[in-house]
């Protein structure tokens, strides 16, 4: 357990805790820490790093020893935002198979790798967990990743009665604080311990120095060694669902009509695909008798509370500006109540009506927050919940058994015509692939576990058609040009990589946010995302749905490069509108071996803009729908009524970045994406490019299927988790009904 960022999250949490219902020892822990942070002076750190350095961590009450050594002082804001990346400082402080830490709090040992076998699985290893022993020799399903689509899918296929086996290459980070605190959201994606870093080639480039450390720029020192772009994925359990931003935003009608349309295949409807939202979704917003909407799924969902905003007259005035660039106006209300902000942000975002999909307005941002203790909601908790389940005997509800430190390496099939997918091999070890941080270069176990009905591909859409193709499935030359034995020729596997634009416009106010000051983002009880912006381009027909989405985020963020979650919130002065461009037209990303190595990446490249599909103008729509998305952004910046201080912008520069030319050219340069999808998808019986059948099934095999965003034709919606665990919800059904 990191004693630094464990001391962080309890001082930044303290309002939480305050408002949950808590143990008195609970609130005692919270105190005990804000007390010794707040006494805490400049030269705190060298006190830390001292105790940490020097004590034997042996049942030791570590925070109570620093509470007469560190005081008289009052904590700097130096401190506090080296307490946020305090992983830099010590790595670990725990003993073996500790059960005392600090305060007094019971954690779980993360100084040794868990090793995990086939046949038997420890849920030991997931804290708070039953022990169950597994004597199953064969699994009926195997399913290889835990995120969005993988994640839900074996916890439904447990449910139902089978046997099931969910592979993991991480472990489980679901009681660290970077899971649990949603405004901690950037420090998930860079958390050593969650992270996978994957570098895409594009103009933003990443180095590695002789030394060891990261250069961002252009201008890289001699010997450098080129990596690309940085590209966050997450390898602990839940996937992407344990490190993304919680937003929940419903995908539009026409993302479903599409596949319906190329498949033939009328389950795809979007009526239906509705049933899967409500499935899956426990809303805590709403009133139960709302329609279009579930209220005893797994993944809560919630508001960032308005009162909120009415605490803070920087975020007031930037509803305002926003409201005014809209053409809505500023509402006389506005400045008192809850009600008055209620007709500025229309309400619900998620509605099923028949005008949503093309409304234009401000909109409240459905979140995945449990509401009880506001910490994450995702897949994960499914899993746990449905793994760790009993009976009223005590015995096993579901057999669904988890094995983590295992990345599979190959798919295994017979020699049957066509080929059927038998099981998978693998290697087990902690930190064997190499995007991640603490990869060593260590080369596992080997090990082989069978399915006597299918495997289930769920990694990801760089992961899955790496793992397709060292399998034999993909383009004959490239599977020729590395050794590797055809077993079904599918040139689909690995192209058609695709991701949205986003763009940041970023504001400067001469003082702190009123709600940001003396805290970390802890206190929130958010992701920190406030309010969204529907809007529709320029480029965009009539009848068409708005292709833009505006966030508006406290923090000056720019994108994804090493440090970002430490660079966006260092100050609390900064807000950002970020520009999503929706449906764009790139399809021209691809993903290839870099090696037949299971433990090396692949080869990831974007192809953006003028450097991607050209056809029929549609790089040039995609940039014009970009361009207007910042100028929006300026202009709800301008139109702001400064009731707390006028925001000036410092990114990309109003004075350095103003024609049209220059605003298109910088977008060229610096826009990034976190929604890659598409790699392996389905598609028309008649599609040589198509990987899937309508039913996730591999073509040209039996017995293996795709689930998870490689699985889209094309990038759905705006924010792909949602969309995602709808597929994952469609997948196990088809599975269930035997289709």
């Amino acid at each position: 357990m990191n004693f630094l960022r464990t001391l962080g999250f309890l001082l930044v949490s303290s309002a939480v805790a305050q408002d949950a219902a808590s143990s008195s020892a609970a609130d005692a822990q919270a105190a005990a820490a804000l007390k010794i942070l707040s006494s805490m002076p400049t030269c705190g750190l060298q006190c830390l790093e001292a105790a940490v350095a020097t004590s034997p961590c042996a049942a030791t009450d570590l925070a109570c020893q620093l509470a007469s050594s560190c005081s008289n002082c009052t904590m700097q804001a130096q401190i506090e935002l080296c307490v946020v990346k305090s992983c830099t400082i010590k790595e670990a402080l725990t003993t073996k198979n500790a059960s005392v830490t600090l305060c007094h709090q019971p954690v779980r040992d993360e100084s040794e790798p868990v090793c995990l076998t086939a046949l038997t699985v420890h849920a030991s290893v997931l804290p708070h967990a039953r022990r169950q022993d597994n004597t199953t020799s064969e699994y009926e399903y195997i399913i290889i990743g835990s995120g969005a689509g993988g994640g839900p899918l074996a916890s439904r296929l447990a449910i139902a009665g089978f046997k099931v086996l969910l592979i993991k290459a991480g472990d489980d980070q679901g009681e660290s604080n970077d899971y649990r605190v949603p405004a901690w959201q950037p420090n998930a994606q860079e958390a050593p311990a969650m992270a996978w870093d994957f570098y895409e080639r594009d103009t933003k480039t990443t180095w590695r120095k002789t030394d060891g450390s990261l250069y961002v720029g252009q201008d890289p020192p001699a010997g450098a060694e080129y990596l690309g772009i940085l590209y966050p994925r997450s390898g602990t359990l839940g996937g992407c669902g344990s490190h993304n931003a919680m937003v929940m935003v419903y995908p539009f009608e026409s993302d479903w009509e599409y596949i319906q349309s190329i498949t033939g295949d009328d389950s795809w409807a979007p009526n239906n695909m509705r049933g899967y939202f409500e499935k899956l979704e426990r809303n805590e917003y709403l009133p139960s008798s709302i329609v279009g909407h579930g209220f005893s799924g797994w993944l809560r969902t919630t508001l960032t509370p308005l009162t909120l905003v009415l605490e803070d007259q920087k975020l007031l005035s930037l509803i305002q500006g926003a409201a005014s660039a809209m053409g809505q106006g500023l509402l006389t209300t506005l400045h008192g109540t809850v009600a008055g902000l209620g007709h500025i942000l229309l309400g619900d975002l998620n509605n099923p009506g028949a005008g949503r999909d093309q409304t234009q307005a401000l909109w409240q941002v459905p979140l995945s927050v449990d509401p009880k203790d506001y910490s994450r909601s995702g897949p994960r908790g499914f899993i746990i919940e449905t793994a760790n389940a009993v009976n009223s005997d005590g015995s096993r509800k579901y057999h669904l058994d988890l094995q983590m430190h295992t990345l599979a390496s190959k798919v295994v099939f017979d020699t049957g015509s066509p080929p059927k997918a038998i099981g998978v091999d693998y290697l087990q070890g902690q930190s064997l692939y190499a995007a991640d941080p603490r990869n060593a270069g260590a080369q596992g176990t080997t090990g082989y576990v069978c399915a006597s009905k299918e495997v289930i591909i769920s990694a990801g859409a760089f992961n899955t058609p790496q793992l397709l193709k060292l399998s034999g499935i993909g383009p004959k030359s490239e599977l020729d040009s590395f050794g590797i034995d055809v077993i079904a020729d599918l040139p689909g596997v690995g192209t058609n990589l695709q991701d949205r634009y986003e763009i940041g416009v970023v504001g400067e106010a001469p003082t702190d946010f009123a709600v940001l000051k003396g805290c970390t983002f802890g206190r929130l009880r958010t992701s920190g995302i406030a309010v969204v912006v529907s809007k529709k381009s320029s480029t965009q027909a009539a009848g068409t749905d708005p292709d833009l989405l505006m966030l508006g985020v406290p923090g000056d963020f720019r994108g994804y490069r090493p440090g970002y979650a430490y660079d966006s919130i260092k100050e609390h002065n900064h807000w950002t509108w970020a520009t999503l461009k929706a449906h764009s037209h790139n399809n021209a990303d691809t993903v290839r071996l870099r090696s037949t190595n299971p433990r090396d990446t692949p080869s990831i490249i974007f192809n953006s803009f003028d450097t991607g599909n050209t056809a029929n103008g549609g790089d040039v729509e995609d940039l014009q729908a970009a361009y207007e998305g910042v100028q929006l952004a300026r202009e709800m910046f301008d139109k702001l009524i400064p009731l707390d201080g006028k925001f000036h912008e410092i990114w990309p520069g109003g004075s350095n970045v103003s024609t049209e030319t220059e605003v298109k050219q910088c977008i060229k340069d610096e826009a990034w994406g976190h929604h890659a999808s598409c790699s392996a998808p389905i598609g028309a019986d008649d599609d040589p490019m198509a990987v899937l059948d309508s039913k996730f099934r591999v073509r040209g095999v039996n017995g293996l299927r795709v689930v998870d965003a490689s699985a889209f034709p094309k990038i759905p919606g705006t924010f792909i988790a949602l969309p995602t665990y709808m597929l994952s919800e469609k997948a196990a059904d088809v599975i269930i009904n035997g289709l």
